[in-house]
């Protein structure tokens, strides 16, 4: 299996995570040291203002040494008013070189963060998101939605083709570390799923942490893609029907599937081992879903040479091998098969 790309600009973003600090107070923050600097600079021009020579009025004044501060720390200045002492050519040296040098980093900085890195990053998602295409939605990144995202990566999905829509900044910041695409929003509201182009979408996954937003969210979703498939995480067994009436594709009740595996580790302990080897990544066997070939059609389903086949869907209703339906394939037939792993023993 081929190792999954996992970016942090080819992530869709980089680590981002809420500055403890506003924005106005960052900027505020930054404008201070700058004049606190200047201010150190003006200080020791004033306290040493008889090393400077004013060569217009030979008078240096409280305004020529402000003058002189600003053009010096932003500029080298213009040569009307110099330094004449060792004393003075120094301090400007060492100190007010190094101070000219913080206060224009302190500006580019500033203009960068706020400016530029900005507008360049708003530029780049939304060229991302305009080219969506074939990617996983995962709305929910609790406790389901995360294992799910890394069961995804495990099994050979690139990161950059899932999308993660948490409202929660904390849980977007960990699907970013992973390497996913993220998007803060309501996953029930149109606009947000739209904005992840659900209907360009290979599949989608809804693990929102309450069965009654998980089905609203599902109603949307079907609503704007009628064709996507549509996973949901359902915690109790009365809103199943529900989620299948909203229009999910497959419905997992992690309470039952955990009573599955209970109950068939009573029969024999290996039984319950290979159905989590089933649904793990790294187990020996995979569940396999696939339409029938032309190679297919006619044979029964015991006879398939790319696995062991154990279900058909003829027109979406399952057929198991012993059935007399699954004796024979036919054209638009859905084929689950059970195939070994490419690491599997």
């Amino acid at each position: 299996m081929n190792r999954p790309r996992i970016f942090h600009v080819p992530a869709f973003a980089p680590l981002r995570r809420k500055s403890p600090l506003p924005i106005w107070l960052s900027l505020l923050l930054r404008v201070a040291l700058a004049f606190g600097l200047i201010a150190i600079a003006l200080a020791v021009h004033w306290l040493d203002r008889t090393g400077l020579r004013d060569n217009i009025d030979g008078h240096v004044s409280f305004t020529d040494v402000l003058y002189f501060t600003m053009v010096t720390v932003t500029t080298v200045g213009f040569g009307d008013i110099v330094p004449v002492t060792d004393r003075a050519r120094m301090f400007d040296t060492f100190l007010v070189t190094p101070i000219r040098l913080f206060v224009w980093l302190i500006f580019l900085g500033t203009a960068y963060d706020f400016v530029f890195k900005r507008t360049w990053e708003k530029w780049r998602m939304s060229r991302i998101q305009r080219n969506l295409n074939g990617h996983v939605i995962v709305t929910g990144f609790g406790t389901s939605g995360s294992e799910a995202v890394r069961e995804l990566i495990a099994r050979g999905t690139p990161a950059h083709e899932i999308v993660v829509i948490d409202g929660r900044n904390a849980a977007l910041a960990q699907a970013e570390e992973i390497g996913a695409s993220v998007l803060e929003g309501d996953s029930t509201r149109n606009a947000t799923l739209s904005a992840v182009h659900i209907e360009r979408a290979r599949a989608m996954i809804v693990s929102a942490g309450r069965d009654d937003t998980s089905i609203l969210i599902v109603l949307t979703a079907r609503r704007l893609a009628p064709h996507v498939p549509i996973s949901v995480v359902i915690r109790s067994e009365d809103n199943e029907a529900l989620a299948r009436q909203a229009g999910a594709t497959t419905v997992i009740n992690p309470v039952s599937f955990s009573g599955l595996l209970l109950a068939g580790s009573t029969d024999g302990p290996h039984i319950a081992e290979y159905m989590a080897d089933l649904a793990a990544h790294d187990g020996r066997v995979a569940l396999h879903e696939r339409k029938a070939t032309p190679a297919d059609i006619g044979k029964p389903l015991s006879e398939i040479t790319t696995g062991l086949g154990v279900r058909i869907y003829r027109n979406g209703t399952p057929h198991g091998f012993w059935n007399e339906a699954a004796q024979r394939i036919e054209a638009g037939d859905i084929i689950v098969e059970i195939v070994p792993r490419l690491t599997g023993g």
